[in-house]
């Protein structure tokens, strides 16, 4: 019973590292690049981010080489900052955009940039380990419209739900 309990559990948990069938990394991912501040400009809902605005993450190098992150965010319903610190690593390799992330002790889930503006890295689309976690990022609190319809485009053609994107308000 045991060996099933922690065999049950080692699933569960590797489980939260994979990413959507039709999802792919990005190839030359650059963390110095990537690392610094992002505003969120969609995402699906989901209940860790529920009813937040002005949502932004921070990405910084940890000592022991993966990355610190912190997630901010306000709750008009409480009128109060929500700020969570977690940590990254790269899965793979460092030069692929796929990284398991933890907020919550030993456990991770999926970090997957799927789509990367090269020059300037001036926005990100990220998935989670599946279709229910969906997230546009972008060095600036706005994105030219042009940007957000790339983003539904490709998110639809890859399975995502964008009837239920949230646009997060920034101010």
């Amino acid at each position: 019973m045991r060996k099933l309990l922690v065999a049950t559990m080692l699933l569960a948990l590797t489980g939260c590292l994979g990413m959507p069938q039709a999802v792919q990394p990005v190839k030359d991912f650059n963390l110095t690049k990537y690392l610094g501040k992002w505003y969120e400009i969609a995402r699906l809902d989901h209940s860790f981010e529920r009813g937040l605005t002005q949502v932004s993450a921070e990405y910084s190098l940890r000592s022991d080489g993966g990355v610190r992150v912190i997630n901010r965010g306000f709750s008009a319903e409480n009128q109060e900052w929500k700020e969570v610190e977690g940590k990254a690593y790269f899965v793979n390799d460092a030069n692929e955009g796929y990284l398991k992330v933890s907020f919550f002790g030993p456990f991770y889930g999926s970090y997957v940039v799927f789509e990367l503006e090269q020059k300037n890295y001036a926005y990100a689309f990220v998935s989670g380990p599946n279709n229910d976690y969906l997230w546009l990022l972008s060095r600036t609190a706005t994105v030219n419209p042009e940007v957000i319809e790339k983003f539904k485009t490709r998110s639809q053609d890859l399975g995502f739900d964008i009837a239920q994107l949230i646009y997060v308000q920034q101010e």
